[in-house]
């Protein structure tokens, strides 16, 4: 334990620091809360939108089955460009949404390639949102698992460490300086004894 000036001024410091401490918790403890409560909107989200991408992805082999013929190529058909994302204060972490994705498609000749594969192309642009939807929310999750892990750090430094530390300093301080107190009392009637007894072996 590091040692610390057993006086009236440290006294009052490290009233000053527990007060300080009581009043700033409470608030970093609510904000704790809220990220919580927000990363587990997060992660439902984000299972959501990986949910939809499977679907979507399943749904696209078995409403075409015809993707399983290895005879027509259909390798990068469709392609995502370009995703533009915003951001969204969520108890004072920014984590991104998507705005905008642009999905372009190869061009290919509708007479050369069977009709289904128009299905195909919708199916995929969709797919590929829904992929791009489904890595932004688990960016969202992470940033938010980051922001309540370092929330909780400080939630436990003033709750386990801090308070509990100034709380010791006074009671160490009130102790040394009671002592301090009676000690100055027992001198001052020792030496007013001792004046007493000299006062009166004079007369």
């Amino acid at each position: 334990m590091s040692r610390i000036p057993l006086s009236k001024a440290q006294l009052a410091r490290e009233k000053e620091s527990l007060a300080a401490s009581r009043r700033f918790l409470p608030a970093l403890d609510l904000k704790r809360q809220q990220l919580m409560a927000e990363r587990n909107k997060a992660r439902a989200e984000a299972g959501a939108a990986r949910a939809a991408f499977q679907r979507a992805v399943e749904e696209a082999g078995a409403t075409v089955p015809m993707l399983a013929d290895r005879r027509i190529d259909l390798k990068g058909l469709v392609k995502v460009e370009a995703v533009r994302l915003a951001e969204r204060n969520i108890a004072g972490v920014r984590v991104p949404v998507v705005e905008d994705v642009v999905v372009t498609v190869r061009p290919y000749g509708r007479f050369a390639r069977p009709h289904w594969v128009d299905e195909v192309v919708r199916r995929l642009r969709k797919a590929a949102r829904l992929r791009v939807e489904t890595e932004v929310a688990e960016r969202s999750v992470e940033l938010l698992d980051r922001a309540v892990m370092r929330t909780t750090q400080r939630v436990n430094l003033f709750d386990k460490i801090l308070i509990p530390q100034a709380e010791s300093n006074i009671r160490r301080i009130l102790v040394a300086l009671g002592d301090n107190e009676r000690a100055a009392v027992v001198g001052a009637k020792l030496a007013k004894r001792k004046r007493l007894q000299q006062t009166g072996n004079g007369a």
